[in-house]
């Protein structure tokens, strides 16, 4: 009885842990600029303070811009309309200092350097990678997007931040793939 037993539970088991999904904690996000060339990656991974992005970025305009997780994962140039608005699923206010605020896709500003490199690690901590209504995989998954100007962290709906330069797509699809993105930008040389 025992013999038959076994192979009927190791069928089970295999069934059972083919069907269940993989959990996804980190994927490589290539960013592009509106005329489709790359810019680099950017490292999307979970957090226990949420989910942590590293950009390492080259071809950007000097200065600071404004970076948001926008609401579909969508970046069809030159504009990126398709990406739709910050990714707001608790309905607030935009803004890292609105009192209301701020949406989930609020992310601090970045400071492009005079040779066009960024390398900066942004937090949003009410996102994850996990099942949810903040999940970054949601129904369209989401993007990343980078603006022409900073976000001034209270104006609705965007900061007065500008129009989209660069984005990314933060997807299901995209996870699945794993495929490594170049980091442009060699860390040891910019210290």
């Amino acid at each position: 009885m025992r013999a038959k037993i076994f192979p009927l539970t190791f069928l089970i088991c295999f069934i059972l842990t083919g069907c269940m999904e993989s959990k996804i904690t980190a994927l490589d996000v290539e960013i592009f600029n509106g005329t489709g060339d790359s810019l680099g990656v950017a490292k999307v991974s979970e957090d226990p303070n949420g989910v942590k992005i590293e950009l390492n970025l080259e071809g950007l305009p000097p200065g600071e811009h404004a970076v948001h997780i926008h609401e579909t994962g969508l970046c069809d140039a030159p504009d990126f309309k398709t990406a739709g608005n910050h990714f707001n699923p608790d309905d607030k206010q935009h803004g890292l200092m609105h009192p209301e605020g701020a949406h989930v896709g609020d992310l601090p500003n970045i400071i492009v350097e005079d040779d066009g490199t960024v390398i900066a690690e942004l937090m949003a901590p009410q996102a994850t990678l996990e099942e949810g209504k903040t999940s970054l995989f949601g129904k369209d998954g989401t993007a990343i997007i980078i603006t022409e100007n900073i976000d001034d962290g209270m104006t609705q709906p965007a900061g007065d931040s500008g129009e989209r330069i660069a984005c990314g797509v933060i997807t299901k699809e995209v996870a699945e793939k794993n495929e490594a993105v170049e980091e442009p930008v060699d860390e040891a040389e910019k210290e």
